[in-house]
């Protein structure tokens, strides 16, 4: 899964990709920019790919050889909410990981959080279940008896970490609960990570 992609050069791009077996890695797409390129087409955010590359000795940079593209996810181009939940899944994940080290279960819930993204209409709980579950997968688990939460929002937490990402069906959040879950999941990920990735509170404008 492609995280990221900036220019290297006037022809070339540097994709940063999510895999399971190798964790994060980034390559380097020589002439992808050019218009008869092999790549063209194949690299862009979130797009989902076979792809195989020459590991380099030197740099943690390695060379892109072949691309097979799978799913580009264009559901996420046509409406800017969803791509900016997307967007702030794939900072959160790159700030709570190390690069090149096995993510699968990691790997897995960025994909299933981008399917339910294309598959549903934008809900701010699709976040939070994502925040939740990458807490668990990181042994972070908050214990939920000694928050200081409401009831309802303890329950509703309670459901985000019981269903599979793909299972959940938003339910309406009250104004309220809706601040006290994003302040929980907030304080739990300045917590363990220092600070959530920029842009997370613009998700609370749509």
């Amino acid at each position: 899964m492609i995280l990221r992609t900036r220019p290297l050069t006037d022809t070339s791009l540097i994709v940063h990709w999510l895999t399971p077996d190798h964790g994060r890695l980034a390559t380097v797409a020589k002439g992808a920019r050019s218009a008869k390129s092999p790549f063209r087409g194949k690299l862009d955010l979130f797009y989902l790919a076979d792809f195989s590359f020459a590991r380099s000795r030197r740099s943690d940079l390695h060379a892109l050889r072949e691309v097979v593209l799978r799913a580009p996810h264009e559901t996420l181009r046509r409406d800017m909410v969803l791509l900016r939940q997307a967007a702030y899944a794939s900072m959160l994940i790159e700030q709570a990981t190390e690069t090149e080290t096995p993510l699968p279960e990691i790997y897995a819930l960025m994909t299933e959080f981008l399917a339910t993204l294309c598959r549903q209409p934008p809900h701010i709980l699709t976040v939070f279940a994502f925040e939740a579950h990458l807490l668990d997968l990181l042994g972070l688990r908050p214990d939920l008896q000694q928050a200081r939460l409401s009831v309802e929002a303890k329950r509703l937490l309670r459901g985000l970490w019981d269903e599979d990402l793909p299972a959940i069906s938003p339910p309406q959040l009250a104004p309220g609960q809706r601040t006290e879950i994003a302040a929980f999941l907030h304080d739990r990920l300045v917590d363990h990570l220092g600070r959530p990735p920029k842009g997370r509170g613009a998700l609370f404008e749509s």
